[in-house]
């Protein structure tokens, strides 16, 4: 097939790759216009940028889909279907109708769970003990539109979002090029999604990082997962934010919320509104993420402190 690529992040990059060492052809990337970034906030380029000119594909940055002079521009590179990966634009319509075969959706869950920007990081949240790849015939629906296949993956207990999405990422790279080869053929037809047990993965908002210590530890421990590398749990300690990088559920301890209950080289205890949570990993302001030991040789805490105060 003759495609066009849209999608942003490394997650979308691994797909492109996958497809660029295919017998398809990638004719057109579409991805987000060049962002600042980094302590010195220098414009950066996407990685499915960055990787579109390594191969010297062409590539636009619109910041919107919804303009006929684009429209026509994406049209007239005569492609038989779009696949995307983590855009971050909403298609229009006139977009989705494009193509022969479609616009094709590699999206990092089993839907209809966990539609919607985050699906990683809400089924760390939620506990769930797997998660996947769905093929889907995108519609205007958000993350509504058939299904062509889905591919699981187990979720380990030490799993956080930065090893769960390379695993989705590698695993999207390789449904995709072959899900293809049965769409092309019309040995592969989608099927509609069912309603039942439907949810939404809203973005991530920093806010939501921050630990409550009220809460029972095992959602903390999952919380702390989840927001590894983004945004990063975190809590205050004397007014300075601390972020928690790796954590784990301690047994037979027994502490106010926030309470600081023990500490280690293997780890700072804290109670819960249940339970108790090992911090092991932690990352004091303008400091480098460190093991526990390490943490506390420049940042001493004691049993009796509270997170929080």
């Amino acid at each position: 097939m003759r495609l066009v690529f849209a999608g942003t992040p490394a997650f979308a990059a691994v797909a492109l790759e996958a497809l660029h060492n295919s017998d398809h052809q990638i004719v057109l990337v579409l991805t987000q216009p060049d962002r600042p970034a980094g302590r010195g906030m220098k414009m950066v380029a996407s990685e499915v940028k960055q990787l579109a000119v390594s191969h010297g594909i062409r590539v636009e940055q619109p910041t919107t889909l919804r303009d006929a002079e684009l429209v026509n521009m994406i049209a007239g590179v005569d492609a038989d279907a779009m696949i995307v990966a983590a855009y971050g634009l909403i298609l229009p319509r006139e977009v989705l109708e494009l193509f022969r075969y479609g616009c094709i959706n590699i999206h990092a869950s089993l839907l209809p769970r966990w539609r919607g920007a985050a699906p990683i990081q809400h089924a760390l949240l939620a506990g769930d003990s797997e998660t996947g790849i769905s093929i889907m015939q995108m519609e205007e629906g958000l993350d509504t539109g058939p299904v062509f296949v889905m591919e699981r993956v187990h979720i380990d207990a030490r799993d956080n979002s930065s090893t769960l999405h390379d695993k989705l990422a590698a695993l999207g790279a390789l449904t995709i090029t072959s899900a293809l080869t049965g769409i092309e053929s019309g040995a592969l037809q989608a099927q509609p999604q069912s309603s039942a047990g439907a949810t939404y993965a809203h973005k991530i908002k920093r806010e939501q990082a921050r630990i409550d210590w009220k809460l029972p530890a095992v959602e903390l421990e999952r919380a702390v997962r989840a927001f590894n590398p983004f945004p990063a749990a975190f809590s205050f300690f004397e007014g300075q934010v601390v972020k928690f990088w790796d954590a784990e559920l301690v047994s037979g301890l027994s502490a106010k919320a926030g309470e600081i209950s023990a500490v280690s080289d293997a780890g700072i205890d804290v109670g819960c509104g249940h339970g108790a949570l090992r911090l092991t990993r932690l990352q004091r302001p303008g400091g480098k993420q460190l093991p526990a030991a390490e943490f506390l040789r420049g940042f001493p805490l004691h049993p009796g402190q509270h997170f929080d105060s």
